[in-house]
């Protein structure tokens, strides 16, 4: 495949794109826990002169063909072009040029005034003949492979022009200066580098969208874009911006500059405070406060000042409309009690998610949040919240995540936490939390993700929850935990991990235990397990246990790592549901270490081809070590000590290294 294919130059785009989102990832350590984070991903708000959609337009006028100096233009374009799909074949002399796929012609003047290529997979670098089209208005080639340098002219009558999502490199082309009609400008999602230039906030008095976000642009903003007047639409996010964070002083409604590196205090955008819906500046180095003053801003809709170093309480005069459906404050260094009242009317609120974690709150839960009827994620983790969990939580009938780990939340699981109906995640882990798991909680049967991991509940699994099908994960390690793997288990047949360790478990271990379609985490470690290791009988040989997955796997295995997120994206402007995903990395394993098993290792155990970790330490388990072991291709970490094996040991390649 040569550097000039198309198919090489698919691959570079995807690349690029693939290097920039693991570059600029927030640094998370992970260590000994069940996470569950908030990943917001903002919307697009629907803008009129972005509503580009253009695509397999053709003239509706009495025109056949284009005007013939457009129509060389457009010929001597395509020569240049590498279009291994086919999709211009219609663009010939042959063919009348009314029907050209991505045309608009003129009603009046035949001439072309739109071109939208959008996700055709062409490549090669833009010709110098685009000038020519001295019509044209709105020219979309986003979603292709186009790379190098935007040519030096540009017809200067377009309003609309989006390169978006190509490989276009160099600097911000100084062509775009005698734009001056252009409303629309989208070079976002390709290489440009160097400083924004001085004149981008000024060379066109209409120009409404800009979008330069997934670049590698550096240096300052321009004072042009702070004082420009008719800007509505600024995407700068993903780049490589430096210096203090200046207010602007139009009527912007919707700004993002996530993922930079700027400075400074948060400005209070009293400019656009009756305009502004969406303000993103997660993943930079603002410090300070945050001004009461932003809450003027009284058409906020979405609110990310996550990941900076945000620092003190929160004013009691910080208090937010109604309208606001997304407030995001994570990964700071906020501190003091949670504020009693950030919504001005609770019963009223259109907040669906609610992210105050990874800061330094203290105090109790404040009864306003068990008001916000409409809140469907609420994420409170890594603080230092005391006192119970409020027992109207469960008026949150919307609520699709809790996720209240990490702090010092006492007292026991309320029943009317069972109200949260839709429930998919329900973490509380790192807690003191006592009492029993409540039998009532079968009535979530939605619930995907259950995790109540170091806390001091004791007693037995309740035969209830049985009712809750829909788990995938459950955590409920180190707590006080006893009794005997019951039959609730074995309903959970979507399950994926299954953490009971270090609790205090007995009896034997059920023939069901390795059954489970989708299973790829068992941790029993750290209880008084006895009798045998079940036999093998029931080892379900279409499970990951059994598949052997060529594709990258963890490089190393622990199960005190383990990462599972949850993704609340946000779908658009008037969105009402939220998009629930998780994932934890691909590692496939067994831990039974440190029990009282006994008896000889079931061959079967062995024959478990798709097993990354296999650990049997700690138990009085004897005999030969069954023939088979060498077969186990994708095991790394394999832990038989401090037992009483007898016999050679075959050691897999993929432990040896």
């Amino acid at each position: 495949m040569g550097a000039g294919s198309p198919e090489y130059l698919a691959d570079k785009v995807e690349e690029l794109a693939s290097m920039k989102l693991k570059q600029r990832k927030p640094g998370f350590v992970i260590t000994e826990e069940l996470i569950i984070c908030f990943v917001g991903l903002f919307s697009l708000l629907s803008f009129a002169v972005s509503s580009v959609n253009y695509h397999y337009v053709t003239s509706s006028s009495g025109f056949t063909s284009v005007d013939p100096s457009d129509k060389a233009a457009i010929l001597e374009f395509k020569s240049h072009l590498q279009d291994p799909f086919n999709h211009l074949s219609s663009w010939t002399d042959e063919n009348g040029s009314a029907s050209w796929i991505g045309f608009t012609i003129s009603n009046q003047t035949g001439r072309l005034t739109s071109l939208n290529l959008t996700g055709l997979s062409l490549s090669g670098p833009l010709h110098s003949s685009l000038c020519n089209l001295t019509y044209l208005e709105t020219l979309v080639l986003s979603s292709n492979a186009f790379f190098g340098s935007v040519p030096s002219c540009l017809p200067k009558n377009l309003k609309i022009l989006d390169l978006s999502y190509n490989a276009f490199n160099d600097s911000i082309p100084q062509a775009l200066v005698i734009l001056s009609q252009l409303a629309v400008l989208d070079l976002s999602h390709n290489a440009f580098g160097g400083e924004i230039p001085a004149w981008i906030g000024n060379f066109s008095s209409r120009l409404e969208k800009l979008n330069l976000e997934s670049n590698n642009l550096r240096g300052e903003i321009p004072d042009s874009l702070y004082d420009s007047m008719s800007l509505q639409y600024l995407d700068l996010s993903h780049n490589y911006l430096t210096g203090n964070l200046g207010d602007f002083h139009g009527a912007l409604v919707y700004l993002d500059l996530e993922f930079n590196m700027l400075s400074g205090t948060l400005p209070c955008f009293l400019t656009s405070s009756e305009s502004l819906s969406v303000l993103n500046l997660a993943c930079n180095s603002i410090e300070g406060g945050i001004p009461a003053c932003i809450a003027s801003c009284h058409g906020l809709r979405q609110l990310n000042l996550s990941f900076n170093d945000l620092q003190y309480g929160i004013s009691p005069r910080l208090v937010f409309s109604e309208e606001i459906i997304v407030l995001d404050l994570s990964f700071n260094s906020l501190s003091g009690n949670l504020p009693q009242n950030i919504i001005g009317t609770p019963e009223k609120s259109s907040l669906l998610i609610l992210d105050l974690s990874n800061n330094q709150f203290t105090g109790n839960i404040p009864p306003a949040i068990t008001e916000l009827k409409n809140l469907q994620a609420l994420f409170l983790s890594h603080n230092r919240l005391t006192g119970e969990i409020p027992d109207r939580i469960g008026n949150l009938t919307y609520l699709q995540v809790i996720d209240l780990s990490h702090n010092l939340l006492s007292g026991s699981i309320p029943l009317n936490i069972v109200g949260c109906f839709q429930l998919l995640a329900l973490n509380l882990n790192h807690n003191n939390l006592s009492g029993e798991i409540p039998p009532e909680l079968d009535a979530l049967d939605s619930l995907k993700i259950l995790s109540l991991s170091n806390n001091r509940i004791f007693g037995e699994i309740p035969l209830t929850l049985a009712g809750c099908k829909s788990l995938e994960v459950v955590d409920l390690s180190f707590n006080y935990l006893s009794g005997t793997l019951n039959d609730a288990v074995t309903k959970w047949s979507k399950l994926r991990f299954l953490s009971l360790s270090h609790n205090m478990f007995n009896g034997s271990l059920p023939g069901w235990l390795f059954a489970f379609q989708d299973i790829q985490i068992i941790d029993l470690s750290g209880n008084g397990f006895s009798g045998y290791l079940p036999n093998g009988t029931n080892f379900n040989t279409s499970s990951s246990f059994n598949r052997i997955d060529f594709k990258q796997r963890a490089s190393s295995v622990s199960f005190t790592n383990l990462d599972v997120r949850v993704s609340v994206k946000v779908a658009d402007k008037n969105v009402l549901n939220l998009i629930f995903t998780y994932d934890f990395p691909p590692v496939v394993g067994i831990d039974i270490s440190d029990n009282s098993l006994h008896g000889e290792i079931p061959g079967g155990i062995f024959g478990l081809q798709g097993l990354d970790y296999l650990n049997l330490s700690y138990n009085f388990l004897d005999g030969q070590i069954p023939v088979g072991l060498g077969k186990m291709l994708s095991l790394k970490v394999l832990d038989l000590s401090h037992n009483s094996f007898a016999g050679l040991l075959e050691i897999p390649r993929s432990v040896c290294g």
